[in-house]
């Protein structure tokens, strides 16, 4: 079982024991993320994650990275939306060290002026890079048309313009901010003393004070036709992204969505593969993804595509949305993506760092956490019509939203004209 223990400054520990591991996962958890920042600072949260690596009081970055490698262990992070996280994963004799480190970095990072313009090089070539792959950078323009002129329309990363422009005051600012106590979650997932590594944190942690707690601006979903960003590139292959808005974190029809997506091209077995790749030969790769936030979310279908058929490969994709629109699901693909929602999900909890991850951003986000338990209960209780209500809810006529990127500037109007579901 989950035990969770509030701090009277508002920081949050929430750990699982799981005693036949011989590792164990730690994260620190903050409520802070790209929808905390604003045009101007565009990239903050990031651009102060990595470095959080560069050295703390107690720990040079040599000395940081050493550390947890010279055990066997690994240290990383990621910011996003709206949280960023510290995390290792190291032998579970380990454990007190590993906490000393992660808890050093967010407390006491040196941040010097030095490294701040270094990763500021870093940071800028990271950027190129993405647009570079547009795999990757296709998602941005989608962005783009999800949410014109908002924050959560911009990269996590920032741009040129906003990460040129902070500076290292920026930064410590930020980071008296936002690195406050009720916006910290501890989570720890493996083979440990609950007990020992609760004193450990409220040693560490309980001088903090307790400040706000972070909020950000709620996203507006303003288009009123469909909508289609086409970037011209000489690439061997196009690349889509077409993006629908969908439900919150917390959404009834949350776990019908998770098998929609499954059902439509969360695996090899799914109605869009088959009839994309392997019926059509129209692509390579094809698939579905969901993205929650608080207050909004995403249903993606992504795809490479042969540049000569990117309008069949639409049609079909198309075709596909529509139909099970107004068509119940089949028993037997309802039941194959149940079984394969929740095998996934127990494999994924025989792993420390999965169930730490699970835990810690439930807990910093939702600040409550699910047992397995109860997700098979909330699951077994979805019926084949609940499917069918969230697709109609998420694949409106006028919902689509699509960025491509490829050799197709002269079939802009052909493509757009293609963008309504019957």
């Amino acid at each position: 079982m989950y035990k969770k223990v509030n701090f009277s400054n508002g920081l949050r520990v929430i750990t699982h024991r799981m005693p036949k591991m011989q590792s164990v996962s730690l994260g620190i958890w903050l409520k802070v993320g790209g929808r905390n920042e604003n045009s101007q600072n565009k990239g903050i949260s990031h651009y102060l994650e990595h470095l959080l690596f560069k050295g703390s009081k107690k720990y040079s970055c040599r000395k940081l990275k050493e550390s947890i490698e010279g055990v066997g262990g690994m240290l990383n992070g990621f910011t996003s939306e709206e949280v960023t996280c510290y995390m290792v994963k190291l032998p579970h004799q380990h454990l007190e060290s590993g906490l000393d480190i992660l808890s050093d970095m967010v407390i006491n990072p040196l941040i010097p002026e030095d490294e701040v313009e270094k990763e500021r090089t870093v940071i800028l070539e990271e950027l190129k890079m993405y647009k570079d792959l547009p795999q990757s950078y296709v998602y941005d323009l989608l962005d783009e048309l999800l949410w014109p002129n908002q924050i959560m329309g911009m990269s996590v990363i920032g741009s040129v313009e906003s990460v040129s422009a902070i500076k290292k005051a920026d930064l410590d600012n930020y980071k008296n901010c936002h690195y406050t106590a009720p916006n910290i979650v501890i989570s720890s997932a493996g083979l440990f003393n609950e007990e020992k590594l609760v004193k450990q944190a409220e040693q560490i942690f309980g001088g903090l004070a307790n400040d706000k707690l972070n909020t950000f601006s709620a996203a507006t979903e303003t288009a009123v036709r469909p909508q289609l960003k086409l970037l011209h590139k000489e690439t061997e292959q196009t690349h889509i992204a077409m993006g629908f808005h969908s439900f919150p974190r917390e959404h009834a029809l949350r776990h019908a969505q998770a098998l929609l997506h499954i059902i439509l091209g969360g695996n090899m077995s799914s109605r869009l593969f088959n009839e994309v790749r392997e019926n059509k030969g129209l692509a390579y790769e094809i698939g579905t993804q969901i993205k929650r936030f608080a207050d909004t979310g995403v249903f993606l279908v992504h795809a490479g595509i042969d540049n000569n058929k990117v309008t069949d490969a639409l049609a079909v994709i198309l075709e596909e949305l529509g139909k099970i629109k107004y068509e119940l699901v089949t028993h037997d693909e309802f039941k194959r993506a149940k079984e394969f929602y929740l095998g996934q999900l127990e494999l994924a909890l025989e792993d420390t760092m999965d169930n730490m991850l699970w835990i810690g951003e439930t807990t910093v986000t939702l600040d409550k956490t699910y047992t397995l338990k109860e997700i098979i209960k909330e699951v077994n209780r979805v019926k084949r019509a609940d499917i069918q209500e969230t697709s109609r809810l998420v694949f409106g006529e006028n919902k689509i939203n699509l960025s491509v990127i490829g050799p197709l500037q002269e079939r802009e109007g052909q493509i757009y004209s293609m963008l309504q579901l019957r």
